[in-house]
């Protein structure tokens, strides 16, 4: 009885949510974000955290891809190109790590490159006759080439080479946007199968975290970072504008499959 009422008051909320305009649904989704970038401000001490965590959570829809790869013998609903392009910023992200850092950000930035080129050889090879191509239609230079173009002209100011600088601003940027294959597959199947969604979902969260470590610097600083952008350093609010896309790009996807879960469905059913 307790679970009928709890899915019942579920439908009810949910009704009430289509029910409204875009605004409004903006609207809820800022307020409700800004809340939760508000509690994890204060229970969580050390913000730096906040990339090991999302990375983590990363990783493990990796590992969902995985055992999705491995049981079922199929790669259905996932985009190859999502997955190359994901690699890409990854392998470039090592790359800097290993040079600028050398700590735990390498040894997960290594794991989770490694998963994903295994996810791309299944995809390519062991698993070819059940990949979708014709629904696969967002091509990776979409998102490539304006990376680069947007790293050369805007990049961090650090101590490293302009290289190194050029390399990190293009990766930050190409994250931002590697899930848009992904997403424009699921939207043209309009079907989503449950370790798929599992995976996009991780992926959400794990941008969230990182988008909240950023908004959480701005706050700390009153600003500070924000106010670069008079003496004509735009690296940091570019880099912040990037987080907030991604996290909006996935936060509809989200929605639909915390609904699709709180009310019992297996598959995840896009709208049109």
């Amino acid at each position: 009885m307790g679970k009928r009422r709890g899915v019942s008051a579920v439908n009810v909320v949910f009704g009430w949510l289509r029910q409204q305009s875009n605004k409004v649904k903006i609207a809820l989704g800022i307020i409700i974000s800004l809340i939760l970038v508000v509690l994890l401000k204060f229970t969580v001490r050390n913000h730096n955290h906040f990339f090991i965590a999302s990375e983590l959570i990363h990783a493990a829809g990796i590992l969902i891809l995985i055992y999705k790869l491995t049981r079922q013998k199929t790669c259905s609903g996932l985009s190859l190109k999502s997955q190359e392009v994901t690699a890409i910023f990854l392998a470039v992200r090592l790359i800097c790590s290993i040079n600028m850092e050398g700590d735990i950000h390498t040894v997960l930035d290594f794991a989770t490159l490694a998963s994903t080129l295994w996810v791309i050889y299944m995809i390519r090879y062991k698993l070819k006759a059940s990949y979708i191509k014709s629904l696969d239609t967002c091509y990776n230079y979409y998102v490539l080439v304006p990376s680069a173009i947007l790293a050369l002209i805007i990049n961090p100011s650090t101590s490293y080479s302009y290289f190194h600088r050029i390399l990190w601003a293009f990766c930050v940027y190409t994250e931002s946007v590697s899930v848009l294959p992904q997403l424009r597959l699921m939207q043209n199947a309009q079907i989503i199968e449950p370790f798929t969604a599992h995976y996009v979902f991780a992926l959400g969260i794990a941008r969230f975290l990182a988008c909240a470590h950023w908004i959480i610097q701005v706050v700390e600083t009153r600003g500070h970072y924000l106010w670069l952008l008079g003496a004509g350093y735009f690296w940091f609010p570019v880099a912040l504008l990037a987080e907030i896309v991604q996290t909006f790009i996935l936060a509809d996807f989200c929605y639909y499959y915390v609904k699709s879960v709180m009310e019992g469905q297996l598959v995840l059913k896009m709208p049109v």
